[in-house]
């Protein structure tokens, strides 16, 4: 189904957008990027800060920490330093890029298991559907980032995987 190329592949796909949308998003002022724009995290700071956390979230998952979300700190916070969250993007986009760089074909097969925050019902899914999630995920939250940016009259570049250089 998926092998470790495409997921060098999706992982220089997440940095490029992710890039792209910070830079657009710096444009603006701290209130146009928390102001509630009706997306389902509400603005595009907190979309951000969703993506910053879940994708730490499915990395540990991947490393085999069936309890993340006990392990792995919301972002949630609005952070008063621009400047602190973009950092901690491009870090995680590095720790993203160093995990798709090291798999092997037998890194994408098997299972993932966890355990929602505060549950007792393990969870076990298939690691291609985990991983394909991983990167699904991003480009769904992204999209939304995107259309608000541009209603806020910012300019992200465009999102189409064929023109990632």
């Amino acid at each position: 189904m998926i092998t470790p190329d495409y997921c060098r592949l999706m992982s220089r796909y997440n940095s490029w957008q992710n890039t792209s949308l910070v830079t657009a998003a710096s444009t603006l002022d701290h209130e146009a990027r928390w102001q509630d724009r009706g997306a389902f995290f509400g603005s595009i700071a907190a979309t951000l800060n969703h993506l910053l956390w879940d994708d730490a979230l499915w990395l540990e998952r991947f490393a085999g920490n069936a309890r993340a979300e006990e392990t792995v700190n919301p972002t949630l916070d609005a952070p008063a330093d621009w400047d602190g969250f973009t950092t901690l993007r491009r870090q995680r986009d590095g720790e993203i890029a160093a995990w798709a760089a090291g798999l092997k074909a037998v890194d994408v097969t098997g299972e993932v298991t966890w355990y929602p925050a505060g549950g007792t019902e393990r969870v076990v899914k298939p690691r291609q559907l985990c991983i394909m999630h991983l990167f699904n995920h991003q480009t769904h939250h992204r999209g939304q980032v995107h259309c608000m940016l541009t209603a806020a009259g910012a300019t992200p570049e465009a999102t189409d995987l064929p023109m990632l250089a």
